[in-house]
């Protein structure tokens, strides 16, 4: 008896669960007692009969959304509606909302933990075991809501980059990021920096269990040995005198160490439950005689379910994970970070381009200038060029409809165009340098949009996401926290607004209601709307078609077209979607509280060219260049084009189907082809032009017409040759074919290009607009030049640079409001824009006080060049270091690391006093105390030498 695609759905369901220790109960035979861990099925609640609700001991704890494999369905779909199954009251029974939630084909399945901050659902290899969920609800808050209790690094002893890595990569775990990457040069203790983070996130965190992975057993034993020898700051105690480490050798994996050492030829053993040899482990598995010939399949193991550690360390094995072992890390619901050397392109596409660390990490441009109606483009070396894949390599294929991914090696080379991005290929590096770009020059557009968050304890240096204040009291806007305007991408089909969605909320760290898919086959897409127009999330929406036209969504801000548009008239509608206009008021009611202009602009970001592309005054089909397999078939079966070339290239394209239709789907195609399965298609396809068989024909009529002229025998043999071939095609004149044919054929062409980098071949404003640009600087010149007497400000700029210094953070902030006051068209930001579009320019400013600085800077004559001001005070600051220290003059490390704070206070509130040692980051760290401990009787002149020279 065939099964329905829904019940196929839930005996998988059933199989995962049981395997993860589960009893599964019908809602009419409920015994809650008879298990530690109980799924129940279709159990009622006030919203519905949820598919499968689990108690442990006897409580409720979470609930499970099953979904059938079907075309166009992604979890991400369903996230809603498994909420409200999670939050909805249970036959029975008085509960609070279940925090733990998954949806499941079977085959995908994803897992929220709603008590996670910013609760965002993350793709799990099966379910958790129940004694896991006995666990993780007896504590007060979740690993994810941990990190950010992490205490200060104490700086002592470590290198700036090893604070730089640690401090950074907590911040990406705060974040939620799956996977980091530091990059950290040979002898600069790579290791020593990973054993200080493993320390604390089992101190602070309070990691249950971290995997240092390696791929040999050698490294292993260099890794065990320095765990041993690690004596933390904050203790006399070696580490393993606090935690267990056991470096694996065996099968045996005990369950009460926090740190395991392993290569990962020994783990994937372990999974399966295969002996394994140490000698082994003694080569790299990727060049060795371990190396497998295909992929290794990983079935869940219930000695090391999939929960069994909280992060995994890759120690350069990295190297061996993008073919063979990827899933073995798949596996584990764990955050992965890899530790480097030499990375390589593959490794910044494995760890989602997430790099904590590289010494010289440069960060995306920052453009900044807000404008009526203007554009910002991003062009990619991909986007433009596409690119190839190399035989041999291992990459994704993922199934275009179910999303359903495998792990495969490429029979041949693949070189995708342009054009072929997201449909036949999807290269994930190419649409997050995208997502990048726009996440980190958002900021830059919109500078008011900042809300103020101090740190209690910023570190030293400044880490990522806290925030030194000014002698005003202002938060440097540069690292308080940025509301993301209301922003609308329009995807090229469902699948891609999928993967635009994942890598949104991924790279702007945010959780599953930031980013919302807004189509036709969304769950509950009017709802979402109506969300994304009045309410505060989300605040990015990827959508196709459905809000492209007539929708009016006030508060819309942003247009970023990851899709081309052809038509004339449907690229103008589609801009009209961020054309509105709504009151200071209405834009802060409706979901942007931190705005302080009424809206007079929006941007639209054109990631794809859809600005140079041509245009119709149509709305045509876009057809693919080439000849795509449908067309291959229409035109021999509607076309009547039976060339040699045309069922040669058929026959290719179905050899290559051959090789991925299950048997099922091969069975139907004999079915539908009249009992002539597809093996016996393809030959006959290649039969029909085969030299042989035009021999054979030729033989046949000859021999069958004795003595018949020439002509005759070639008419007959052209007769019966046509036969032969409409013999061979005659299949493909069933339109039911064909589209069977495409059917099965969409599930497989999408490739994942996690192999090839993106770079940024051009970003920036679109200088379209010139002459208005020369008008506004010249106004601005005009404008300075007339009030350089009247303005005490701009008498600083005008006089020396001893002078200079008197500069204050008050005295700028009063000479913007003048200027905005008097001429509101020479806002410092758009002044700026202008410069920026009539000659080159150095940096971004930081907000529009930075940015009239550098403006003033320049006009007075002080700067040839426009750049940005803390570039100026850190060119500045180098050439004052390297004048001091060329004579008798050595700073510490200690006092350099002072000396960049005060550096860093002066580019941002331009001068220093004492009274400045009360306020953060300094007070931090000792204070004025601190200072004259460092410098004795040289502070104040220290302190003036630095006013007086950052400012020159």
């Amino acid at each position: 008896m065939n099964q329905s695609p829904e019940q196929k759905a839930r005996d998988h369901i059933d199989d995962l669960l049981r395997a993860s220790g589960w009893l599964i109960q019908d809602k009419t035979k409920i015994n809650l007692g008879s298990a530690p861990g109980v799924a129940v099925r279709e159990y009622q609640t006030n919203v519905g009969p949820a598919d499968y609700v689990l108690f442990v001991d006897k409580k409720p704890v979470g609930v499970i959304e099953a979904k059938r494999e079907e075309e166009g369905l992604h979890l991400t779909m369903v996230e809603d509606q498994s909420a409200e199954y999670a939050k909805a009251k249970l036959k029975y029974i008085d509960n609070e909302p279940l925090p733990f939630v998954y949806e499941s084909t079977g085959a995908l399945t994803r897992f929220t933990d709603y008590r996670d901050p910013k609760a965002r659902s993350r793709p799990v290899f099966t379910f958790h075991r129940p004694e896991t969920f006995q666990k993780l609800v007896k504590e007060p808050k979740t690993l994810r809501a941990r990190f950010s209790e992490l205490p200060g690094l104490p700086v002592d002893g470590l290198r700036d980059c090893q604070i730089q890595a640690i401090t950074n990569l907590e911040q990406s775990f705060r974040e939620n990021r799956p996977k980091a990457l530091v990059q950290m040069a040979t002898g600069s203790g790579k290791t020593f920096t990973a054993i200080t983070f493993i320390y604390r996130l089992l101190k602070f965190a309070k990691a249950k269990r971290i995997l240092f992975l390696v791929d040999t057993k050698n490294l292993g034993e260099q890794a065990e040995s320095e765990f041993k020898k690690y004596l933390p700051q904050d203790d006399n105690r070696l580490f393993p005198e606090l935690y267990g480490v056991t470096r694996l050798n065996s099968s045996f994996v005990p369950t009460d160490s926090e740190v395991y050492i392993s290569t990962i030829q020994r783990l994937y053993s372990v999974l399966k439950g295969t002996p394994l040899d140490e000698r082994d482990e003694e080569e790299n598995p990727n060049e060795g005689k371990w190396q497998p010939k295909e992929p290794q399949p990983v079935v869940y193991n219930e000695k090391i379910p999939m929960e069994f550690f909280d992060f995994v360390v890759i120690d350069e094995c990295h190297r061996s994970i993008y073919n063979l072992w990827k899933q073995v890390l798949d596996y584990f619901d764990a955050f992965q970070i890899g530790l480097t050397a030499t990375p390589d392109n593959r490794t910044f596409g494995y760890f989602n381009q997430n790099l904590v660390c590289d010494y010289g990490y440069q960060k995306a441009v920052e453009d900044g200038v807000l404008v009526p109606y203007n554009v910002f483009e991003i062009v990619t070396k991909i986007t433009q060029q596409g690119d190839k894949l190399s035989l041999g390599e291992y990459v994704g294929t993922r199934e275009k409809l179910t999303r359903k991914e495998f792990w495969n090696v490429l029979d041949e080379e693949v070189e995708y165009k342009a054009s072929q991005l997201d449909d036949k290929v999807v290269n994930p590096n190419q649409i997050r340098l995208i997502i990048q770009a726009v996440r980190d020059n958002l900021p830059a557009m919109f500078p008011d949009r900042y809300t103020t968050r101090i740190s209690d304890t910023p570190p030293l240096k400044g880490a990522k996401g806290d925030v030194y204040t000014t002698r005003s009291g202002i938060p440097d806007q540069s690292l308080s926290e940025f509301e993301v305007p209301k922003m609308l991408i329009f995807a090229k089909s469902d699948s891609h607004a999928d993967d635009i969605i994942n890598i949104v909320r991924e790279e702007f760290a945010e959780g599953s209601n930031f980013c919302k898919k807004i189509t036709y086959r969304s769950e509950d897409p009017k709802s979402i709307l109506q969300q994304f127009r009045n309410s505060y999330y989300p605040r990015v929406a990827v959508t196709v078609d459905m809000i492209a036209t007539g929708t009016d969504i006030k508060p819309l801000e942003v247009l970023l077209f990851m899709r081309d548009v052809k038509s004339r008239s449907y690229y103008e509608q589609m801009k009209g979607r961020g054309t509105r206009t709504i009151s200071l008021e209405d834009l802060r009611a409706s979901g942007t509280p931190t705005a302080k202009f009424t809206k007079d602009h929006f941007v639209i970001i054109d990631a794809i060219g859809v600005e140079k592309s041509r245009k119709t005054d149509s709305r045509p089909l876009e057809k693919k260049p080439g000849l795509s397999l449908k067309e291959v078939m229409e035109g021999i079966a509607v076309g009547g084009n039976t060339s040699e070339d045309m069922l040669t290239t058929l026959a290719n394209r179905l050899i290559r189907l051959d090789k991925q239709l299950t048997e099922k789907e091969k069975t139907t195609f004999t079915e539908k082809a009249g009992g002539r399965n597809l093996n016996r298609v393809v030959k006959g396809l290649l039969h029909a032009y085969d030299p042989d068989t035009l021999e054979q024909i030729k033989g046949e009529v000859q021999a069958q017409n004795p003595g018949a002229a020439p002509a005759q025998v070639e008419a007959e043999i052209t007769v019966r040759h046509q036969q032969l071939v409409e013999q061979a095609v005659a299949v493909f004149h069933d339109f039911e074919l064909r589209d069977y044919v495409l059917e099965v054929r969409k599930k497989y062409d999408q490739l994942i290009d996690h192999i090839n980098p993106d770079e940024l071949v051009t970003i920036g404003w679109v200088k379209d607009n010139k002459a208005e640009a020369e008008v506004l600087v010249n106004e601005f010149r005009d404008w300075i030049e007339t009030h350089k007497t009247e303005i005490t400000a701009l008498q600083l700029f005008y006089d020396q640079p001893f002078a200079r210094r008197e500069l204050t953070y008050h005295m700028m902030k009063d000479l913007v409001e003048t200027v905005k006051a008097a001429k509101p068209s020479l806002a410092p930001l758009a002044v700026w824009k202008a410069y920026a579009q009539l000659e080159k320019v150095e940096g971004q400013p930081k907000n529009e006080l930075m940015a009239l600085v550098a403006l003033v800077r320049r006009v007075s004559g002080l700067d040839d060049t426009l750049t940005a001001y803390d570039r100026t005070v850190d060119r500045n600051f180098q050439d004052w270091v390297f004048r001091k220290q060329a004579g008798p003059v050595k700073f510490t490390e200690e006092q350099m690391q002072w000396l960049r704070m005060i550096k860093e206070y002066v580019a941002g509130s331009f001068r220093i006093e004492r009274d400045d040692f009360d306020l953060s980051p300094f007070n931090a760290h000792g204070g004025l105390g601190k200072m004259w401990q460092l410098f004795g009787e040289q502070t104040d002149d220290i302190m003036n030498e630095l006013n007086e020279e950052l400012a020159a």
